[in-house]
């Protein structure tokens, strides 16, 4: 291990959100480190996400911004994953496969129409399809369900996968991630905050000074006791159960793509496996696996594919997704000198993760982000005036 103590950026937090973020400013030449709190890197949110991709399914009335976040940081997608193998060596695991929306019952069929004509408003690529042509897309798909929506552009990524791969392209950078270290106090220059002084690990406390701290730890960022309070992000932990189940040999999957309700998403993964998520829950810091929990996501999954019933159940697992008031996450400038947010992402930090990586540099370097709008003129009016 490095004793350098001197950085351009400490990123504190090890998830998807920081290690893209310090890959993307140590490719502009930024020196930087980061310090994890957990003894691997991918432990928290990171670490329980299925990796939708999938803005066009996910769009919600009411959330502008957040949309044009997510298509902008799916477009970057594809250039992201390619640039992170060629450094890696190692698969990024993203794949364009598509994702099924399908409406259960009268009230969630009318629902979701309503969410396809915005759709369609907005010039976004999504078809309704009636319950036949649905399950020749999805042929695994129950009987009784009253039609859906597919949208051929969504894609997926393992997120244990491309956190392995951004460790490896950190590490032939240079870059040190420092995992098992508690950051126990701000290092401050009078108001600016210039470090941090961490507890753990070989070397014990050690002191970590930088021109700018980014603070990228999801949901522990709003309890963060080294910074004031008034410069703490309004970040709170929501609870979310997850379900592993994997294909038994003699089987086939029973999805190709992803495929959704209101209540539940089924995310196939290429080893196999098969992802269902998630709940939804105000718990505070409690990640407990429940046996409620995991009844309920069974029991939504085979109302879509009965063949989960046949699945062999792989695991279970519960995350803390970083929540923020207005479900936007906060990336930017923090309210003390040296203070730079990456935090927020509630239940899109895997999406969000390009974007998210080109704002943070662009930031460090004192350039402007290299931004492009998804939406036209017209878009944007239709999309305020479904508020």
């Amino acid at each position: 291990m490095s004793d350098k103590s001197g950085f351009d950026a400490v990123f504190v937090g090890g998830g998807v959100i920081g290690l893209a973020c310090a890959w993307r400013a140590a490719q502009g030449g930024a020196e930087v480190v980061v310090v994890e709190r957990a003894e691997r890197p991918h432990a928290g949110a990171t670490g329980v996400a299925a990796g939708m991709l999938a803005p066009v399914g996910e769009l919600s009335f009411g959330e502008p911004e957040l949309l044009r976040l997510s298509l902008e940081s799916a477009a970057l997608w594809p250039d992201f994953a390619a640039a992170l193998e060629d450094a890696s060596g190692r698969p990024s695991t993203y794949v364009r496969c598509g994702a099924l929306h399908v409406a259960l019952d009268r009230d969630e069929a009318a629902q979701l129409r309503r969410r396809h004509e915005l759709q369609r408003s907005l010039g976004l690529e999504a078809e309704w399809l009636a319950p036949r042509a649905c399950r020749e897309l999805e042929p695994g798909l129950s009987p009784s369900f009253n039609g859906g929506v597919h949208a051929p552009s969504e894609a997926a990524v393992d997120p244990r996968a491309l956190t392995l791969a951004l460790l490896v392209a950190l590490e032939r950078s240079g870059v040190e991630v420092r995992s098992g270290r508690e950051v126990v106090d701000g290092l401050w220059d009078g108001e600016r905050l210039a470090g941090v002084r961490t507890a753990g690990g070989e070397e014990g406390e050690a002191e970590l000074r930088g021109d700018a701290v980014v603070l990228c730890n999801g949901a522990w960022s709003g309890t963060t006791g080294w910074l004031p309070e008034a410069a703490r992000p309004p970040v709170r932990p929501v609870k979310g159960e997850v379900l592993e189940l994997r294909v038994r040999p003699g089987h086939e999957p029973p999805a190709a793509g992803i495929v959704c309700s209101e209540r539940v998403y089924l995310v196939p993964r290429p080893d196999q496996r098969l992802i269902v998520g998630a709940t939804v829950e105000e718990r505070g810091f409690d990640t407990t696996v429940t046996a409620g929990g995991a009844l309920e996501l069974l029991r939504e999954a085979y109302r879509i594919l009965p063949e989960v019933a046949e699945m062999e159940l792989a695991g279970a697992i519960a995350g803390l997704r970083p929540g923020t008031p207005d479900n936007l996450p906060r990336i930017g400038p923090g309210a003390v000198e040296g203070l730079v947010l990456a935090t927020g992402h509630f239940r899109n930090g895997i999406l969000l993760a390009p974007l998210t990586a080109e704002l943070v540099a662009a930031q460090l370097a004192g350039v402007p982000a290299n931004r492009s709008s998804h939406l036209s003129g017209e878009q944007e009016e239709q999309l305020e005036e479904a508020r």
